[in-house]
């Protein structure tokens, strides 16, 4: 905050943004809350030929990918599923990637498997280019969260599906890995 003054409001945007981030792996909920609304105001007031070059990828998209991020993070899926969809720019596919696979996990963690699954197969189309840790870690995580519902008809035809994806096979951890 030191350099709030001097700061664009992009710029706060996406340090508020990442404030919440933190905020929300603690159990502090409305301090997440507080400052996701923060990075909105900011962001909302933003005059774009002011921005730096730098900073203009920070957007109303990479911002919306942020709350679905924060709302996974404190388990309020269907909040995360709302943001989430509204963070693909269609123009970064890295971050289009991450912010898909979020949306596969809160349709998971939102009980909603079959959506799920059909979205992670989106993602791993999305991102077949990708050359990521971030990604496979991603992924990896995913899989684990899918471990318990193994049986499942759609979980298994993921499976057999994404078989055939680099990042898939990259993030083995399952039993099909």
């Amino acid at each position: 905050m030191g350099i709030s003054g001097v700061a664009t409001p992009t710029l706060m945007a996406q340090f508020w943004a990442m404030e919440a981030r933190a905020l929300a792996r603690t159990p502090d909920h409305r301090a997440t809350q507080h400052a996701l609304t923060e990075a909105e105001r900011f962001l909302d007031r933003r005059n774009h030929a002011d921005e730096p070059e730098w900073i203009t990828y920070f957007d109303d998209a990479e911002l919306s990918a942020e709350a679905a991020h924060c709302f996974r993070d404190i388990n309020s899926a269907q909040r995360s599923v709302e943001h989430a969809g509204n963070a693909m720019s269609g123009s970064h596919v890295r971050s289009d990637f991450f912010a898909t696979m979020v949306l596969a996990d809160a349709h998971l963690r939102a009980g909603d498997i079959e959506e799920s699954c059909r979205v992670a197969l989106d993602a791993l189309d999305l991102g077949g280019q990708l050359r990521s840790a971030r990604a496979v870690s991603y992924l990896a995580e995913f899989r684990t969260a899918l471990t318990p519902f193994g049986a499942n008809g759609h979980v298994r035809d993921l499976h057999e599906q994404a078989a055939e994806h680099r990042l898939w096979a990259a993030a083995g951890s399952g039993p099909d890995a």
